[in-house]
C-alpha cells in the first residue's frame, strides 16, 4: 500500500461512511481496480473506527446525556419512588438503540454469506443502483414530525431492520436507514441523528469482532504500515465529521435524495469498467 493509496481509501471512507453511497461498496470498487486482489481487513477496521470518532464528536452531547441517564436509570431502579412519568428523551433514546440493534444479532448468523457478496464487484454494483433506487425515494417520503419523544418501539426495530439489509455490501447503511426513518413519518434532522446514534453500537460491534477475527488470523500492524494507516484514519475522521454535518444540513433542506444519481452513475460505471477490463494497475 502507498501513501496516496491510503489517503484516497481513507478519503473514500470519510465521505462514503455517512454520505448515503455506500462506504463498503467503494472500498470493495476501489481496492479491486487498484489491484488489491486481498483487502486489507484491518486497515478497514482502522478507518471505520475513525469514522466511529468523528459519530461520537459529531453527537458528543447526546452520548454524554445518555451516558448520564444510563446511570440514573439504574439509580431509579434501585430507589423507592424513583423517576416516573414520560422519561426524558435521553433514556428513551438508549431504549430504542437497544431495539434498533436487535435484526443485527440476525445477521451475524449469515455474515461470512454476507461478506463474502462483496468480493464480486458486479453485485456491489448493482447494490449501489439499488442504493439510488431508495434515496429517488426518500424526498418524497419526507416531511414527517415524529422525533426521539415520540417514535415508538416498533419504529425504532423498523429502522433496525432496514440497517440488518444495509449490511449487504453497496447498500449505504446511512442513505438506507434515514430513508426507513422518513418513510415512518421522522422529521428529517431526527432521521439523519438516529440514523447515525444507531451506527455507533452497530460499528462499534463489528470493529470488535473485526479485531478478534484479525488476531485470531495473527494481522498485527507492521512498523512499515502503521504511519500509512494512520494517514489514512486521519482523512477518515476529519472528512467524516464535515460529511455529518453536510448531510445534515441536505437532509433538512429535503435534498437527501440528490445522492441518488451518483450511486446510479457509480454503479453503471464500475459495472462497464468490470466488464470492460479496466484496472488502474498497468499490466505487466
Amino acid at each position: 500500500m502507498t501513501y496516496p493509496l491510503a489517503l484516497i481509501l481513507g478519503l473514500v471512507q470519510g465521505v462514503a461512511e455517512f454520505l448515503p453511497i455506500s462506504s463498503s461498496g467503494h472500498l470493495t470498487l476501489l481496492q479491486y481496480f487498484f489491484g488489491m486482489e486481498q483487502a486489507d481487513t484491518l486497515f478497514n477496521i482502522l478507518l471505520h473506527f475513525a469514522t466511529l470518532l468523528a459519530v461520537c464528536v459529531v453527537y458528543f452531547q447526546d452520548i454524554l446525556e445518555m451516558i448520564v441517564e444510563f446511570f440514573r436509570m439504574i439509580g431509579d431502579m434501585f430507589r423507592r419512588g424513583g423517576r416516573m412519568g414520560n422519561p426524558p428523551e435521553a433514556r428513551r433514546l438508549i431504549l430504542l438503540l437497544i431495539v434498533g440493534t436487535l435484526p443485527l444479532f440476525a445477521v451475524m448468523l449469515i455474515k461470512d454469506r454476507v461478506e463474502a457478496l462483496g468480493s464480486y464487484p458486479p453485485f456491489v454494483s448493482c447494490a449501489l443502483l439499488v442504493t439510488g433506487v431508495i434515496l429517488f425515494s426518500s424526498d418524497r417520503m419526507g416531511g414527517g414530525r415524529k422525533n426521539g419523544r415520540n417514535i415508538t418501539l416498533g419504529d425504532a426495530l423498523l429502522v433496525g431492520v432496514a440497517q440488518g439489509f444495509a449490511t449487504i455490501p453497496g447498500l449505504s447503511r446511512s442513505g438506507t436507514t434515514i430513508s426507513a426513518g422518513m418513510a415512518l413519518g421522522f422529521d428529517r434532522r431526527f432521521a439523519v441523528r438516529f440514523s447515525f446514534l444507531l451506527s455507533l453500537p452497530a460499528v462499534l460491534g463489528a470493529t470488535l469482532l473485526e479485531v478478534l477475527d484479525a488476531a485470531q488470523a495473527g494481522q498485527g500492524i507492521s512498523q512499515e504500515l502503521l504511519p500509512k494507516y494512520l494517514l489514512g484514519m486521519a482523512a477518515a475522521g476529519v472528512v467524516g465529521y464535515f460529511s455529518i454535518r453536510l448531510l445534515d444540513l441536505l437532509a433538512a433542506r429535503g435534498k437527501f435524495g440528490a445522492f441518488c444519481y451518483y450511486c446510479w452513475a457509480a454503479g453503471l460505471i464500475s459495472l462497464a469498467a468490470y466488464f470492460a477490463g479496466f484496472s488502474f494497475v498497468p499490466a505487466v
